[in-house]
C-alpha cells in the first residue's frame, strides 16, 4: 500500500481519536530502532496535543510535520502543537535529518555527495 497525500509520502501517522499508529510499509527497511523512535515520539504528540500527526516528505524530500484536529475537539491545543514541533525538531535533529537522507537516497535516487 502506498500512502501519498497531495503528492507527499506518508512517513507515519499517529491519531489520538482512534489510539492508533501507522507505519508506511514501504519504509520497512528502517532499522527497529528508528521505527520505535517514530512511534514514541508521534503518540506522545498527540497524547499531549490532541489530533492526529503525520510526517510526510515533499516532493524534495524534506520531512514535514502535519498536526490536524476534528472541528469539534475543544482540547485540541495550537499553541502546544507549534511548541512540540519546534521542539521535536530541535531535538531529533539527526534523526530527522537521517530520515530526510534515507527518503532522498532510496525513494528519490538522488546522489549525495
Amino acid at each position: 500500500m502506498v500512502m501519498h497525500k497531495d503528492e507527499n509520502t506518508v512517513l507515519c501517522v499517529s491519531n489520538s481519536y482512534e489510539k492508533k499508529f501507522f507505519m508506511n510499509p514501504e519504509f520497512n527497511a528502517l532499522p527497529d530502532t528508528v521505527k520505535d523512535e517514530l512511534k514514541i515520539m508521534c503518540v506522545i504528540f498527540t497524547e499531549e496535543v490532541g489530533g492526529m500527526l503525520t510526517l510526510e516528505f515533499d516532493e524534495d524530500g524534506n520531512l514535514l510535520f502535519k498536526s490536524e484536529a476534528d472541528e469539534n475537539d475543544l482540547l485540541y491545543d495550537d499553541i502546544a502543537c507549534g511548541m512540540f514541533v519546534k521542539k521535536m525538531q530541535n531535538e531529533k535533529v539527526d534523526l530527522l535529518e537521517s530520515l530526510e537522507l534515507f527518503y532522498k537516497v532510496f525513494f528519490l535516487h538522488q546522489d549525495i555527495g
